[in-house]
């Protein structure tokens, strides 16, 4: 059984509640790889890393519990569920199915005000990626690319690929980190704006394709070359 480690968690307050801004934090915790299966993770020490009380730490563990995130292991706390090659498979198949072909229809100059929106987000994961703030990176990510398959108009799009995203485990994020890749793989993000609002449709899902491929390898701690 592992040890529980100190995390490196984000302050929680403002307007969500504590419960939904906790377990946000914890999703992008654990799809960083910070949090690691096998490991139990108490909530009263989760709790004294956000500098809150216990209570919403169980609540927001119990929602990630119902996600099949986490499971709970009897006057411990949680432990993360692991996931097996074939299941990281699974989820980047789909993804690429439901993410490439909407992305690409998205492609039009038309469009571009929509586009031009969602570059703040885009330079937040370029200056996570820079600083090596993990799951910074990994909650603008998701906005990002939530907020992109957004403009396609179907909201069920929406929470299927966002349940698909908070299942991922992106283990290898640290090793780019330290060889300075990560940095460039988050600039992609800008590029495919670029792409989009010049309506280039082929472009856009050679990057999504070649991008989805290259977080598969990175969930399995092995970054694959493009």
């Amino acid at each position: 059984m592992g040890t529980q480690h100190r995390l490196t968690l984000p302050a929680v307050g403002g307007r969500q509640s504590l419960r939904e801004q906790v377990a946000q934090a914890l999703r992008s915790a654990l799809i960083a790889g910070e949090m690691r299966p096998g490991t139990v993770y108490s909530a009263p020490v989760l709790a004294a890393q956000f500098g809150v009380s216990p209570t919403p730490v169980r609540e927001a563990m119990l929602d990630l519990a119902k996600e099949g995130l986490v499971e709970a292991v009897r006057n411990k706390g949680f432990r993360v569920t692991d996931l097996s090659e074939r299941d990281l498979d699974e989820i980047a198949e789909i993804r690429a199915l439901i993410e490439v072909p909407i992305v690409a229809r998205l492609a039009d100059p038309a469009r571009a005000e929509e586009f031009a929106a969602l570059r703040p987000v885009a330079e937040r994961i370029v200056a996570a990626a820079e600083t090596g703030d993990l799951v910074a990176y990994v909650d603008a990510d998701l906005g990002f690319h939530l907020g992109l398959l957004a403009l396609a108009g179907n909201r069920h799009l929406v929470e299927v690929v966002r349940d698909l995203r908070s299942r991922a485990r992106l283990y290898g994020l640290a090793s780019l980190v330290e060889r300075g890749a990560l940095a460039h793989s988050a600039v992609e993000h800008l590029t495919l704006l670029d792409l989009l609002a010049a309506g280039d449709r082929a472009g856009v899902e050679h990057l999504m394709t070649r991008h989805i491929r290259h977080v598969r390898g990175i969930w399995a701690d092995r970054p694959e070359d493009d």
